[in-house]
């Protein structure tokens, strides 16, 4: 447990918060490179083979099989990068021993608590070790749990040599936060049979279901004259993208959805004025149908607003970012079923749910490398209400080494 903590605490102290409006060069923020580089020489000097640390800044490393055992290779990978919701910048971690069920005092922000009242997961772990924030940052469990779990992971193997294993393989990537990271990630030479990432949240999470994702942009073109001029002639982009968002549902938009249900997200706006107004939208659904629909209703709302005020007053730029891996996953079906009994073997209760959100494992999924999701440890992600549960942190540990212990033996 002390390494997986130390592990931890020294990574979340770097800022890698990614950017999900650069579009055209991965990583999208230089302090990504910052904890890249210092996991570079960690792999190193425990011994991993291939360390190796790209243009684009993904780290892989290989552990050597130790058996002749025809086996499988198992990737494991996490990523990076932390939200850019939130500020990532000096990050004071707190660590709450034996946790007693109250308020948690953010002492970096006077009144601010983290409280089972609004957060009763926290109950879970009474009598347990909790990291959280200050509440002037978000924490970074998602995803430096993840990175820490798989390197404590592979430098246990490495100590215990008596634990046979096939070739294993971890790769640790920038960008999942935008959705576009993993896009620039070889498959091929990473050259596993199949992987896990470690990037869910609480204990006995294993997922294989994802939303499908696509980011739209909606660019509006107004007519600017002179107020004093402008009856039949203006033409305000403000108030057309207005127009524009309240022809989308709004019973499907994120505060109103739960389960599978899908939505529109306004992310963002930009370029407010008369003459141009700008807004960034996510658009999510599990089932690839009602996704397609929500994807063409924007499209004919542009359509709808471009006869009312002209051709190309609105132009809808729609980019996919991730689809469901459960299509992918289905076949190799084994991937899931381990992780099921390792978790089982262990005395954790498995937690099956589709993720809503998306994983790196959606696109790798359906670029032949089949990669379900695992547990972390971390709650409340992106926010300064985040934290993560010790105790959680080495079970995924522990899941990881039963994993490729219960593929050896198969």
């Amino acid at each position: 447990m002390t390494e997986v903590l130390d592990r931890f605490l020294r990574y979340v102290k770097i800022n890698t918060r990614s950017d999900e409006f650069i579009l055209d060069r991965t990583p999208t923020t230089d302090v990504q490179w910052d904890l890249a580089r210092l996991l570079e020489k960690e792999l190193m000097e425990l011994g991993l083979q291939d360390v190796a640390l790209n243009e684009q800044c993904f780290l892989t490393a290989t552990l050597p099989a130790n058996t002749d055992k025809k086996l499988p290779v198992i990737g494991f990978l996490a990523h990076i990068d932390t939200s850019p919701d939130f500020n990532g910048e000096g990050v004071k971690p707190q660590i709450i021993e034996n946790y007693d069920g109250g308020d948690i005092p953010l002492k970096g922000k006077a009144g601010m608590l983290l409280s089972p009242k609004e957060f009763p997961d926290l109950l879970n772990y009474v009598g347990q070790t909790l990291i959280t924030t200050d509440g002037t940052t978000l924490l970074g469990a998602d995803d430096k749990s993840g990175v820490s779990e798989i390197i404590t992971a592979m430098a246990f193997l490495l100590a215990h040599p008596e634990i046979k294993h096939g070739k294993i393989r971890v790769a640790f990537t920038p960008d999942e936060e935008t959705g576009m990271g993993i896009t620039h990630f070889d498959v091929k030479a990473f050259g596993a049979d199949f992987a896990y990432t470690l990037d869910g949240g609480k204990l006995g999470e294993l997922e294989f279901e994802n939303f499908n994702a696509s980011q739209a942009t909606v660019t509006v073109h107004g007519k600017s004259v002179h107020p004093g001029d402008a009856k039949g002639v203006l033409v305000n982009a403000q108030l057309v993208f207005m127009e524009f968002n309240a022809m989308l549902p709004v019973e499907q938009r994120p505060e109103f959805t739960a389960g599978r249900e899908g939505f529109f997200h306004l992310l963002k706006t930009a370029e407010g004025g008369v003459e141009q107004a700008k807004g960034f939208y996510l658009i999510r659904d599990h089932d690839a149908h009602k996704f397609e629909v929500k994807e063409q209703l924007m499209r004919d709302a542009a359509d709808f607003i471009n006869r009312k005020y002209g051709a190309g007053t609105v132009e809808v730029n729609i980019k996919e970012q991730y689809r469901n891996m459960r299509e992918k996953l289905e076949p190799v079906f084994h991937v899931v079923e381990t992780a099921q009994q390792a978790l089982q073997e262990l005395g954790i209760q498995p937690i099956v749910n589709p993720i809503r959100g998306g994983t790196d494992g959606a696109q790798l999924s359906y670029r032949g490398l089949p990669t379900p999701n695992l547990f972390t440890g971390g709650h409340n992600f992106h926010g300064p209400y985040e934290f993560a549960n010790v105790e959680t942190m080495e079970k995924a540990v522990q899941v990881i080494i039963r994993i490729i212990e219960l593929y050896t033996n198969k």
